[in-house]
């Protein structure tokens, strides 16, 4: 008697993919319904001045903002300038903040930025990106987010959250941090964009997640392309 041939499996449907980008009128829908969930997105980092805000972002690097609190609350107390930083000294700054990682680089760059600040800038923090980007420590994100935060300037800052929520709404795909924010900076309407990249960084933090993200629950859903939804 012959052997059965085993059944033939069907074909598994083919993926869809996504487009290469959410049309504009979807876009302006998806920041109305952000900020109608936050009006008034806030940073959760906590700060009492620009100086404090830029050595908390700083801080921040491979660090939870919860974690960084914790460290800056007794810091801040000691030194909330750069002049009170610096007198303060490396080697105290980092016995403050010894719980956050790289908490002895981290400490050397707070030190530093200090004394930059008091040396090139009079004390205060600049208001431009490619000055703040000449202190230790600070990079395009760090600039960015001080930039908004504390002057009220339309920047976006990119970090793990908001680049994984562009790239899977297609707001403003793309391969780098700095092409996702230069997309962004074309694409967002002129209305959200003082508060576009706090509406995504905490959508991908609290529902847009890596992992496990709660697309039952999103108010974007419907307009989310992302073939990988868990609906």
């Amino acid at each position: 008697m012959p052997a059965k041939k085993p059944l033939a499996r069907a074909a598994a449907p083919p993926r869809k993919r996504p487009p290469a980008r959410l049309p504009d009128a979807a876009v302006a829908e998806a920041f109305a319904r952000l900020r109608a969930a936050r009006p008034e997105p806030k940073g959760e980092l906590d700060y009492v001045n620009p100086f404090t805000l830029l050595v908390a972002v700083v801080l921040s690097a491979q660090a939870t903002d919860a974690g960084v609190n914790k460290a800056t609350k007794r810091l801040f107390a000691l030194a909330d300038a750069p002049q009170k930083m610096a007198a303060l000294g490396e080697e105290k700054i980092a016995a403050e903040i010894r719980t956050i990682g790289l908490y002895r680089n981290k400490a050397k760059n707070v030190a530093e930025l200090s004394r930059q600040l008091i040396a090139r800038f009079g004390g205060e923090v600049p208001r431009t990106r490619e000055e703040l980007e000449t202190l230790p420590g600070v990079g395009r994100k760090t600039a960015n987010v001080v930039l908004n935060i504390a002057f009220g300037q339309e920047t976006i800052a990119v970090d793990t959250h908001l680049f994984r929520v562009s790239n899977r709404l297609r707001l403003a795909p793309g391969a780098t941090p700095l092409a996702v924010e230069l997309g962004l900076e074309k694409r967002v309407p002129a209305e959200f964009r003082r508060h576009a990249h706090h509406w995504l960084i905490l959508h991908g933090r609290y529902v847009c997640k890596a992992v496990k993200p709660l697309c039952g629950t999103c108010p974007l859903a419907d307009l989310c392309p992302w073939p990988d939804k868990r609906l």
